[in-house]
């Protein structure tokens, strides 16, 4: 018997959703990028120019200067007299110790004290507040936000995604490229700050002295048409050409942040781990008043702390840690997971984010790794493991 064929409209309900692209997606095929699917994203991962590849973009930011492709970053706004309390509301850091044009990493959080996803927040002005959020989160950060804080009055809270592409330009040599191309003093913009000017002869840019990489750096937001984007891309490139500029892909992105000690959401920082776990205490202010996650938090601190706890690993035995593997204790029981781990090229070493219970992060003691089914020694390392010189 003949299975009949199923309706076009049934083919249609099942087919992939098709891949997000920023502006510069042809310009990232172009240059023959690795593309990824990242989150509903097509995404350059490593771009293997002449000499290329994850490590020498890794390198050229820690020495030089890389260039980042983050326009799948979303943009949330608050504005209107409402729009301070509500940003209290649901995250974690005190907006009300900003000032305008300054900007803190923070975090949105359920009732239980863990992650809805880490975000940056920017004060635009006294009513006026841009929530920058992670790519894979976007659609779930904005309806969240909108249940969460929605009630409070006077504030519009808008999705701005679609009007930004965002260019993050990392390394030592980031001022010297990015100043060739503006006449805004980026000296006076300290560490967390931000100012509007003309960049490249593109008007109204913010320029922001954040990034993720660990290293000095600024993210400059565009309108997210393809020509101003592109024409901001090579802008950069060519200023940067002097100090060895490369285009750097995801791959990068991630060594240099797990270096640095920086978290990743879905790894160090989900729903199912607190902040207090984490290891983010320094952005949590629990003393601003409530805010969702607070009362959960204060249980977790009056019990004693948390049960388990953030580490950093440096494998001593050959062998790397990848995420998801076990971590084990001396006779060989499971007692944790690698939240993140690779090789660190900057550093020469195998290295790796842990989830342990809070009496084996407070001894310090060696763990063992499981790599694939061979138990792998590792010893107990300060995060972060990188740390920029100052200048």
């Amino acid at each position: 018997m003949t299975t009949p064929a199923a309706p076009a409209s049934a083919a249609l309900a099942f087919a992939p959703a098709p891949l997000k692209k920023t502006a510069l997606n042809a310009t990232h095929r172009a240059l023959k990028a690795k593309m990824v699917d990242f989150n509903g994203w097509d995404m350059p991962v490593e771009y293997p120019c002449p000499g290329g590849g994850l490590i020498a973009e890794h390198l050229a930011v820690r020495t030089g200067v890389g260039l980042f492709d983050v326009s799948h970053m979303g943009e949330i706004q608050f504005r209107g007299p409402g729009a301070l309390a509500a940003v209290q509301h649901i995250t974690m850091n005190d907006a009300a110790k900003l000032a305008d044009g300054q900007a803190h990493y923070s975090a949105l959080l359920t009732p239980e004290g863990t992650f809805v996803d880490d975000i940056l927040v920017h004060r635009l002005g006294a009513n006026d507040y841009l929530l920058v959020v992670n790519a894979g989160t976007k659609d779930s950060d904005f309806a969240w936000i909108r249940k969460q804080a929605g009630g409070f009055p006077s504030i519009h809270i808008s999705d701005y995604s679609g009007y930004y592409s965002q260019l993050a330009l990392q390394g030592p040599r980031a001022l010297e490229t990015l100043k060739k191309l503006t006449k805004v003093d980026l000296g006076a913009i300290r560490n967390y700050w931000f100012t509007w000017g003309t960049v490249a002869g593109i008007a109204n840019v913010l320029i922001a002295r954040t990034g993720y990489s660990g290293e000095d750096g600024f993210e400059v937001y565009t309108p997210s048409d393809e020509a101003t984007t592109v024409k901001m891309w090579e802008a950069l490139l060519e200023a940067g050409a002097e100090f060895g500029i490369r285009p750097c892909g995801l791959g990068a992105r991630n060594t240099l942040r797990l270096e640095a000690g920086m978290s990743l959401y879905g790894h160090e920082i989900s729903e199912e781990i607190n902040v207090f776990e984490a290891g983010l205490t320094r952005w949590l202010k629990l003393d601003k008043g409530p805010f969702i996650g607070r009362d959960a938090l204060l249980a977790v601190q009056a019990a004693g702390g948390p049960k388990r706890k953030v580490v950093g690993l440096e494998m001593t035995e050959r062998g790397i840690a990848r995420d998801g593997y076990f971590v084990l204790s001396a006779d060989g029981d499971r007692m944790g997971t690698i939240a993140s781990g690779s090789p660190a090229p900057f550093l020469k070493a195998n290295i790796a984010l842990a989830l342990v219970p809070a009496p084996v992060a407070a001894s310090g003691a060696d763990v063992l790794v499981d790599v694939r089914g061979n138990p792998v020694r590792a010893r107990q390392v300060p995060i972060p493991f990188y740390k920029r010189a100052k200048r």
